[in-house]
Formats: structure tokens, C-alpha cells, sequence
């Protein structure tokens, strides 16, 4: 399990993560790296943020975690609670050794300990085979970036 001292360590995968699928390591970047890791520290201390390390030879190789969000009652989950995975990473001379399917069977038993119905996330192409080998399917969710809108 991830601890309040791991905050910094997960701030660096996340990034990892992002460059990998594309994103420029920017300053954008750099303020989503400043503003996540004070945050994860904090969501790791009121454990609103579940995270787990892979660690092979001594060393964190990969992790993962699982926000858990208060929310609305809803016709397929009437619990006032969902889980949202993030943070899945696991470094590339680590990959192809079960790792990632770890962590994510690790969260789901966590979600399912907690009496948890609904488990959603967003995958990169690279994770969804290991998603959908895990039975999520993809979902109608639309998005709207508000601070790009330009008003007429």
C-alpha cells in the first residue's frame, strides 16, 4: 500500500504515463505534476485514495490507485459511493510480467470488499486489452472542457 510519503514517487509515474501516451512534457505538465502531488498526499491521508506499488528486486517498478467519490444514487448502483481507477503504470523493463493485471485485480477486490458496484476509468490505448480482459466495457460519458469555451 501506498503511503503519504509515496505522493512524490506517484507524481512521478503519473507523468510517466502521460508522456508515454503522448502528451508533451510541457509546463502544463509540470503544474499537473506541482498541483497532483501535494492532492494525492493529501487524498493518501484521509484514504479517499487508495494506492498500491509494485515493487520487484526492492525496487517500485509500477502502481496504481483508486479514488473513491461520493456519488449520486443511480438506477444501476443505488450506493452513494464509486471507485475511479488512475495512475496505472508500470515501468517498461517491467512490463509483460503480470504486473498491471496485479494492481487492477488488487483495486477490484478492494472496490468489491467495499461493497463498491461501480469501478470506472479512463484507459490509454495501451491499457485497455488489459481493462477489457477484466470485463469493463466502455461507457456512453461525454466530456466538455469548460475552460476552453469562449463565450459569444
Amino acid at each position: 500500500m501506498a503511503t503519504e510519503a509515496d505522493a512524490e514517487l506517484i507524481g512521478v509515474h503519473r507523468r510517466k504515463m502521460f508522456i508515454e501516451m503522448g502528451q508533451p512534457d510541457d509546463s502544463a505538465m509540470q503544474a499537473m505534476v506541482s498541483s497532483f502531488v501535494p492532492w494525492v498526499r493529501q487524498k493518501l491521508t484521509d484514504r479517499h485514495y487508495l494506492g498500491w506499488l509494485a515493487v520487484k528486486n526492492g525496487e517500485v517498478v509500477g502502481g496504481g490507485g483508486m479514488l473513491l467519490l461520493d456519488f449520486v444514487p443511480h438506477w444501476r448502483d443505488p450506493k452513494p459511493l464509486r471507485a475511479y481507477l488512475l495512475n496505472f503504470y508500470v515501468s517498461p523493463e517491467a512490463r509483460g510480467q503480470g504486473l498491471a493485471k496485479r494492481l487492477l485485480q488488487t483495486a477490484v477486490e478492494e472496490a468489491r470488499r467495499r461493497d463498491i458496484g461501480v469501478v470506472a476509468l479512463h484507459a490509454s490505448s495501451a491499457g485497455r486489452p488489459i481493462y477489457e480482459a477484466a470485463g469493463f466495457e466502455a461507457s456512453n460519458e461525454m466530456m466538455l472542457m469548460v475552460e476552453n469555451q469562449k463565450p459569444d
